[in-house]
Order: C-alpha cells, then structure tokens, then sequence
C-alpha cells in the first residue's frame, strides 16, 4: 500500500518544461501543488462527485487517470423529474452537470484527483461558469462522499487559497451530496465518440493533452467505456 501510494505520489510530480508544452490549451492548466493533508481512504473501491462546467470534458480527464474505474457524466443535485439535459441546460434547476467517477485509493488517492482538478479540469475563479458556458449548472463544486473526503477537500481549498496561484478569488464550492442522476446515454463518453466534434477540439482535447503532458505517470491512453 505505501510503495503504490509513494509510486503514485512520484508520478504527480509536475515539471516546468511540461507546464510550457501545454500552455496553448484553451484554458491554461495551472501547477496546482501537491496536498499537505493526504487522504487516507481505505478498503476497496471510492466514488467521488466533481462538477466543473460542461461534463463533457470532466469525464473526459478523469476517464484518463489510472486507478480510476467508472466515469459517469449526470446532474448533481435538484430533482428526479428536471434531471434532463434540455431542462438543466436551460438553466431553470438547481442541478449541476457533474461526473461520479469510481476510483482505488491504492492507485490514486482522493487528494491527487482534486489536485488533477484543479490543474486541468476547472479554472475555480470562475463563477457560475466554465470557458464558454454560462449558468450556475456549469459551477464548479467539490462534492464530498464522505467525512474523509470532506476533510481533505476543506484542507486543500485552504492550502490552494493561502498559495495565492490564481490572480482572481478562488469560488469552486464544496458542495452537500445530494441525489446524482446520471445523464441520457448520448451524453456518456462523448469524448470519445465525437473526437473530431468542434467543442471537443477547442475545449475538451486540451485538457486531456494537459492531463498527459503534466501528470504522465497516472496518464492512461485508454478510455474508459460504459
């Protein structure tokens, strides 16, 4: 368990030079650091929620990270009867586009995915937004499943706002966990099915290129299918 941890923990580690090679993504990846407050999750496999604008691309990322098992895009929050996308995307319900991704906390632990999220998924200065897309379902929220989580979310939101890195206030929310409903079936793995699809290639791509050239050593080619 403390080789993987330690192995996983290396493979974190983020270099100028690959800083640089990814600075023309749409939105520039930031070095987030590593967390003072690891997670000491134990006993077999975790789910965890990230919202962060368009789930399309949140998926995307996590789909790539090794130790991750399941990538589910959906909506966070709200009701059972609004949760669609023609209603959530009009921007009349409490829900956020989300991703529940399952994960081993031997391969990857719950404070490297947030550090992963913060560097390439979301820009947290952004309120109510992500990139291109407007509303309060396109917030960036960490979504605790548990006490653990909790804690270590808490501790790394404090660290990341003490770093001073982004120029603007930190906004991302740690949000109650509430009911997610996973999202129609065109949704899951758009990514991958429309590669060549023209908000994909300006938005999406990037960040996975971020993903691989900032963090290789818990990059995997494959993606994960449902």
């Amino acid at each position: 368990m403390r080789m993987r941890a330690a192995l996983a923990a290396a493979a974190l580690a983020v270099t100028a030079t690959a800083c640089q090679q990814v600075a023309h993504a749409a939105e520039d990846p930031v070095a987030a650091p590593a967390a003072k407050r690891l997670s000491k999750e134990r006993g077999g496999l975790k789910t965890a929620v990230f919202a962060g604008g368009c789930f399309w691309g949140v998926e995307a990322v996590f789909s790539h990270v090794k130790g991750v098992t399941a990538a589910v895009s959906g909506y966070h929050g709200g009701t059972e009867r609004q949760a669609s996308y023609k209603l959530v995307s009009s921007g009349v319900t409490d829900h956020a586009e989300a991703v529940r991704i399952t994960y081993d906390p031997a391969v990857i632990r719950y404070d490297q995915l947030l550090r992963i999220f913060f560097s390439v998924v979301a820009d947290p200065t952004q309120l109510n937004r992500q990139g291109p897309d407007v509303g309060a379902h396109y917030r960036s929220a960490i979504v605790p499943m548990s006490a653990e989580q909790n804690a270590v979310a808490k501790a790394y939101l404090a660290q990341l706002k003490a770093a001073g890195i982004w120029d603007r206030p930190i906004v991302t929310r740690i949000e109650r966990a509430q009911a997610f409903y996973p999202a129609e079936g065109e949704h899951q793995n758009f990514m991958l099915k429309n590669p060549r699809n023209a908000y994909i290639l300006r938005w999406d791509a990037p960040k996975v290129k971020a993903l691989k050239a900032m963090y290789p050593g818990v990059y995997s080619a494959r993606f994960l299918r449902d």
